[in-house]
């Protein structure tokens, strides 16, 4: 089956969150891909030019948004910096949104939670399995969640300094006197929201003085052995029946996706070097910021803390916690601000009951410490 034949049978299918089957296959049709087709030849060769032109017929706007976000999401955390070199119009660009729109300002609060997806990964899957984090957060502490959608596929570090100027420039304009800001970062999200602080301490940006608390749910602080061993992504685009055909582009690993060898979250991480390089982690620290709350959440699929296997079954606890052998690595995350969640994988921590609890404990404005 081609790669176009297998994302149509998956879009056909339709999962059960997004109601009944479709009758016929969709098509998400344009030609927008083929464009920047034949330059793909030169970096990979022939065999994945010709899988990737075969996604022309399936990236327009005519197919439901959420199979069509779920697709282009994931054609982004495998090759989106190729994608934004190009300046082809499926990059995405970074903006904040909610429930798949724009950013309204309408009913905002002094409360800003912003909420940053994984790789490969749309903001719409912050709802999981019926939960959201950031809307159960509006509802119960009154936070206004602004839900970040981002190209996983560039550099970690280039999308801090995104999200830095972001957050600088939605805070410059709104519209309520600001009490407090939380960055809320899934997987990769994580690591997103420590390069934006990092970018936002060096800048001087104002919205630094007005946030409170980081949170990471599963974020690979110092790396993942999938993607080591190259398997990352492979697990990434089998989360969803639309994005798993794009496998064939799977050793298409774009620089977002090598970035979680071992966590790298500042430019001088990977400048100067081969990034398909197996070299050993020798990483300068990025220590977490000491005017602020860090709060770090793993997940092991163990159901006891003590038990094989200490994984999400994608990151390590001890990378998750930002624990690591070299001490000068280890991120200081208060003990009392490191939790792990049983039983619980890695997409899981997004709809965790548990998880939502652990969140308000912090969040609170009378327990929060």
């Amino acid at each position: 089956m081609s790669l176009v034949e297998a994302i149509q049978v998956a879009i056909a299918s339709g999962p059960a969150i997004l109601g009944a089957p479709l009758e016929k296959p969709v098509k998400l049709a344009t030609g927008l891909v083929y464009g920047y087709m034949k330059g793909v030849t030169k970096i990979v060769g022939a065999g994945v030019d010709l899988a990737l032109e075969q996604l022309g017929p399936l990236l327009g706007s005519s197919a439901p948004g959420y199979e069509r976000e779920l697709v282009l999401a994931a054609l982004n955390g495998v090759l989106g910096d190729y994608l934004e070199a190009q300046k082809n119009p499926l990059a995405i660009q970074m903006t904040l949104r909610r429930d798949g729109a724009p950013m309204s300002l309408v009913g905002a609060t002094p409360k800003i939670l912003v909420l940053v997806h994984g790789s490969c990964a749309t903001d719409l899957m912050w709802t999981w399995k019926g939960h959201d984090h950031g809307a159960a957060l509006a509802r119960d502490l009154g936070y206004t969640p602004l839900y970040l959608q981002y190209n996983s596929g560039l550099h970690i570090s280039t999308n801090g300094r995104k999200l830095a100027a972001l957050i600088e420039e939605t805070a410059a304009t709104w519209p309520v006197p600001i009490e407090e800001i939380v960055l809320l970062g899934h997987s990769m999200g994580g690591l997103v929201s420590r390069s934006a602080l990092h970018v936002a301490n060096e800048l001087g940006h104002s919205w630094r003085k007005q946030l409170r608390s980081v949170i990471c749910l599963g974020s690979p602080h110092h790396g993942a052995p999938l993607e080591r061993g190259g398997n990352w992504i492979d697990l990434l685009l089998g989360i969803s029946r639309y994005s798993a055909p794009l496998g064939q582009l799977a050793r298409i690993r774009s620089a977002g996706i090598t970035d979680l060898r071992f966590g790298n979250v500042i430019d001088e991480h990977w400048e100067g070097r081969d990034r398909f390089d197996f070299a050993q982690d020798d990483r300068r620290p990025a220590p977490l910021p000491t005017d602020a709350r860090c709060h770090a959440i793993a997940g092991t699929l163990s159901i006891s803390a003590t038990d094989a296997p200490q994984w999400d079954g994608m990151v390590p606890v001890n990378s998750a916690l930002g624990i690591h052998a070299t001490e000068p690595l280890t991120l200081a995350f208060p003990a009392e601000h490191r939790w792990t969640a049983l039983g619980t994988g890695h997409l899981d921590l997004l709809g965790s009951a548990e998880v939502y609890a652990k969140l308000v404990s912090w969040l609170r404005p009378e327990t929060a410490s």
